[in-house]
């Protein structure tokens, strides 16, 4: 017997008319609560975890108060015209129920969750959480999609070899990511790298894996689109991860986060970066190290909500109004 097929439910955040911004409940941008991605194209997770950190902690906190700051965010982009919610299922489906005491049961019980996401063709939008996480997520992607490409915007390249003598933390997985071969180095661009390190290695090393890195430096004073037009061209046709640590952004205008780098890519330029993404095969995104204990005033939190809503507006499948 043939299943008819479920009509697909184009979920809505609730609006400012509806319920007063301040009130109702706190999911990503006041959209529908799921316990499950069945039935969705794109879900917002979060990942509430910070004991991969080495400076200061706190991104434990990271999605509730990211959700928290989501309310002011309307679902209409006005500056590229994308209606991500007219066109494509979404919903928050909750945090990744982590083990706090052990970072190695949490890296595997990441992986397992995103498994699960992955298995309904969903793609996830995940709020951290400490840069750890994208370690297990990649292993989850790869399962499915094979190694993938990525845009990763950071200060930091995290490719230490070991923090501590540990191989699993926020400063090593894009080390383990290539020794899995979970990346595809080729298609990989790393943007706005910068301040001090251990050795040149720090930033040669990602080089000599195919990676391109671009440091802060190069993205002074300068618009980012003619940057990611030629990004595009090099990640080309296949599979893309999107990794985006705050502390990317200068900690003028996003000062919580656990390791705050001088000299950083402005506001305009993440948005650039992101919306430069548009036609890239998108299967995840990330938003990490937001710190709310040193953000008091909530304006790194409310910044990484608008850049996940930005992440949303350029996934496959967005519709644009002409």
């Amino acid at each position: 017997m043939n299943k008819v097929p479920q009509e697909k439910v184009f979920h809505q955040p609730l609006g400012g008319n509806q319920m007063p911004r301040f009130g109702g409940h706190a999911s990503m941008m006041r959209l529908p609560t799921r316990t499950s991605a069945a039935g969705l194209d794109a879900a917002f997770v979060g990942v509430p975890f910070d004991i991969g950190t080495s400076n200061r902690s706190g991104t434990r906190f990271g999605p509730r108060q990211i959700r928290a700051e989501s309310c002011l965010i309307r679902p209409y982009n006005m500056a590229t015209r994308a209606a991500p919610f007219d066109s494509l299922s979404v919903a928050d489906i909750g945090d990744v129920a982590i083990n706090t005491f052990n970072l190695e049961k949490s890296v595997a019980i990441v992986e397992a969750a995103y498994d699960e996401i992955l298995s309904h063709n969903c793609i996830p939008l995940t709020m951290g959480g400490d840069h750890t996480i994208a370690l297990p997520i990649l292993r989850a992607l790869k399962k499915k999609y094979g190694p993938v490409g990525m845009v990763h915007v950071d200060a930091h390249a995290d490719v230490n070899d070991t923090m501590f003598g540990e191989k699993i933390a926020h400063g090593t997985p894009f080390r383990r990511a290539v020794e899995e071969g979970l990346l595809d180095g080729k298609r990989v661009a790393q943007i706005g790298l910068r301040a001090t390190g251990y050795s040149a290695e720090d930033f040669d090393w990602p080089r000599s894996q195919g990676f391109r890195v671009v440091q802060a430096e190069e993205c002074w004073y300068k618009s980012l689109a003619p940057l990611m037009a030629e990004i595009r061209e090099q990640l080309g046709k296949g599979p893309v991860y999107l990794s985006f640590d705050i502390d990317g952004l200068d900690p003028s205008s996003a000062p919580g986060t656990g390791t705050p780098e001088v000299g950083g890519l402005t506001t305009i330029q993440g948005l650039e970066i992101i919306r430069g993404c548009r036609g890239l095969d998108l299967v995840g995104c990330d938003l990490v190290e937001v710190s709310p204990p040193y953000d008091p005033s909530g304006n790194t939190s409310l910044l990484a909500a608008n850049l996940l809503y930005e992440m949303l507006c350029v996934l496959p499948g967005v519709k644009y109004r002409a």
